[in-house]
């Protein structure tokens, strides 16, 4: 659940606190709260359904959005993708990038949100989402920017809980209303998109970390065409 832009980095250099991150101070603020309060929030290993969809893929060009803790981003590295990860909580990045230097891959890191990270458009050859805070806008900024980053050829692939998105406003402050779904992306597609896969699925859950109470998926994977 994230965003970033900052020039790639090698995975041996830690993103540092004045990285010229691009996004709302207060959204950062939000998840280096969130990040802070644990020593490891996420399980430490890639997500089920990202495994599963990328296993027919050829390594290219991959943008991981809301990379956390670098899990999903370092299993990428390992498979032969170049990969730029997004995120916007500084401790996360910090976090992330430490395990990609234990794991001795490469990783650009981009500190921004995804609306306002200055991403070259058009040049992933994957665009990946799992399970990501974005909020909703009234102009789609952020379902028109994940659409945007995929090269023609290329695949976005957007993993969320199921049921979320029906869910009552909860008094925490969580209002399903504000954040972007899978239906809300697919809803844009045109004739330059081809919709591979779009389910619900039992999730493949990695055992630990936040979110593993969670037991379904949304699945939407789609290839551009042009």
């Amino acid at each position: 659940m994230t965003n970033d832009i900052a020039a790639g980095s090698p995975a041996s250099d830690a993103p540092s606190p004045a990285d010229g991150y691009i996004g709302d101070p207060a959204l950062r603020a939000e998840w280096d709260n969130r990040y802070a309060d644990r020593q490891q929030l996420w399980s430490g290993r890639p997500n089920g359904a990202l495994v599963a969809e990328v296993a027919g893929l050829t390594p290219g060009r991959v943008l991981d959005i809301g990379c956390g803790e670098g899990a999903d981003a370092v299993w990428l590295a390992r498979g032969g993708w170049d990969v730029t990860a997004l995120e916007v909580s500084g401790v996360a990045l910090e976090r992330a990038a430490g395990h990609a230097r234990d794991a001795g891959v490469a990783v650009r890191w981009v500190h921004a949100a995804l609306t306002e990270a200055a991403l070259p458009p058009a040049s992933f050859d994957l665009v990946s989402a799992q399970y990501p805070a974005l909020l909703r806008t009234p102009d789609a900024a952020a379902e028109r920017a994940l659409l945007a980053g995929v090269a023609p050829g290329g695949v976005l692939l957007l993993v969320h809980h199921a049921g979320m998105d029906t869910q009552q406003a909860h008094d925490s402050g969580f209002d399903p209303a504000d954040y972007v779904w899978p239906s809300m992306v697919s809803a844009l597609f045109d004739d330059d998109w081809e919709v591979e896969v779009d389910e619900q699925r039992p999730r493949v859950a990695p055992e630990g970390g936040a979110g593993a109470h969670h037991t379904d998926d949304l699945v939407l994977r789609a290839r551009r065409l042009r």
